[in-house]
């Protein structure tokens, strides 16, 4: 559902739904161990959002920084936009989770759902646990391109971006183009060097070395013979998982049936939570 607050092609939605099942699938998820789900499959996640929505206030969502972000060169703002992040919410405590993988440009957005528990509990009673950051240790990807924002699927330039469908050719031709700076020698300064520091990350992320191994390692290159080493490690690491991803793909009717075990477990779990909070707010 959070896809929709931007205009989306039925058909290129429909192919994503299965590629980013897909894609959780290859990275490692097990559907025998996890509830992998499509959220619009699950009704009660519109119907807890709502109620939530009654408890939260329009200052509380219009400070979000990623509403203002997405918004600012928008003439008109869909009200999904605004609202989205009460849904994020919703997503979270409709299964009473504790523990919430989140990068840095979301804590804000979890901030939201514990202040929606206290204000909830307050009201009702210890209905929903009060939901904890699950940070990794990259909290955040910076985009290729400008190094003062997170990389992201839906910017408009497809260079800013590591897809994990791409090929080990388009992703070396993404890291050449990748901005740097006017300094050959690799260091990691994120506040002085942001865009080289960027590179220093990503292939932390991938290799496990710290970015001071990175460096010292590195101490050799410029930084366009580094760019070329961090797509290698990069390579390295995805090409596996696209390649099962593409095995995945070729079977779609898998897929499917992945999503319609998850959505029958995910909904069995979903609507005792929302018969709870109808529950508590009187509605039955």
């Amino acid at each position: 559902m959070h896809s929709i607050t931007l205009p989306q092609d039925p058909a290129s939605l429909r192919k994503s739904i299965l590629e980013m099942t897909a894609c959780l699938l290859a990275c490692g998820i097990d559907p025998n161990r996890s509830i992998l789900f499509q959220q619009s499959s699950v009704s009660a996640h519109a119907e807890l959002a709502w109620v939530l929505a009654c408890h939260t206030t329009m200052a509380r969502l219009g400070r979000l920084p990623m509403f203002k972000e997405k918004s600012e060169n928008m003439k008109e703002v869909p009200l999904g936009l605004f609202v989205y992040p009460v849904l994020q919410t919703a997503d979270i405590l409709l299964y009473k989770a504790t523990d919430v993988p989140i990068g840095d440009d979301n804590m804000q957005h979890l901030y939201l759902a514990q202040t929606t528990v206290r204000i909830f509990n307050g009201k009702y009673g210890q209905v929903f646990p009060l939901p904890q950051a699950l940070a990794g240790t990259v909290n955040s990807v910076k985009s290729l391109r400008r190094a003062n924002q997170k990389m992201s699927k839906s910017d408009a330039d497809p260079k800013s971006r590591i897809n994990l469908t791409d090929t080990p050719d388009e992703i070396r031709a993404k890291f050449k183009k990748a901005l740097t700076d006017f300094t050959s020698e690799v260091t990691f300064d994120p506040t002085n060097r942001p865009s080289v520091s960027n590179l220093v990350s990503i292939h932390s992320a991938v290799t496990g070395l710290t970015p001071e191994e990175i460096c010292r390692q590195s101490a050799e290159l410029e930084t366009s013979q580094y760019k070329l080493a961090v797509a290698e490690s990069v390579i390295e690491r995805l090409e596996p998982i696209r390649r099962k991803m593409c095995r995945l793909l070729d079977d779609r009717s898998y897929l499917t049936a992945v999503l319609k075990e998850g959505t029958e477990k995910a909904s069995q779990l979903a609507e005792e939570t929302l018969e709870e909070v109808k529950n508590v707010i009187g509605f039955s």
